[in-house]
């Protein structure tokens, strides 16, 4: 049973046009995505950082409470399985909020395009 869908789409020029990338990264990464966006090149840096805030917020949107309490951009992180398949990979206080409000599976999709980046996201119970 679905418990929530989200979506949201990214304008890749409001990534290109910050100040600081890095420090914009910082903010809404957590460990494991910072260690592989800091190993980027440039250019595919913005469209991750792109997707990984899309993904981010689509989240926020299929669970119903939006980025706040025990959900903010660090506690959900967005993990590559060996196939480059997205999964969400999730803070403890995080983790124990979706388990209370029993969703089981989550599945993720992103994707970009020279001017966006894309995120579905669908929660089951």
């Amino acid at each position: 049973m679905i418990f929530g869908i989200g979506t949201d789409i990214v304008d890749v020029k409001r990534i290109k046009k910050m100040k600081s990338i890095d420090s914009f990264a910082k903010k809404i990464l957590g460990d494991n995505e910072y260690l592989k966006f800091s190993k980027l090149s440039e250019s595919k840096k913005i469209f991750f950082i792109a997707k990984q805030f899309a993904g981010k917020e689509a989240f926020a949107k299929a669970i119903g409470t939006g980025i706040s309490g025990d959900i903010n951009f660090k506690t959900i992180e967005i993990l590559r399985n060996d196939a480059g398949k997205p999964m969400f990979k999730f803070a403890e206080k995080t983790q124990l909020l979706i388990d209370n409000l029993g969703i089981a599976h989550s599945h993720v999709s992103l994707s970009d395009e020279k001017e966006y980046a894309l995120a579905f996201v669908i929660l089951e119970k």
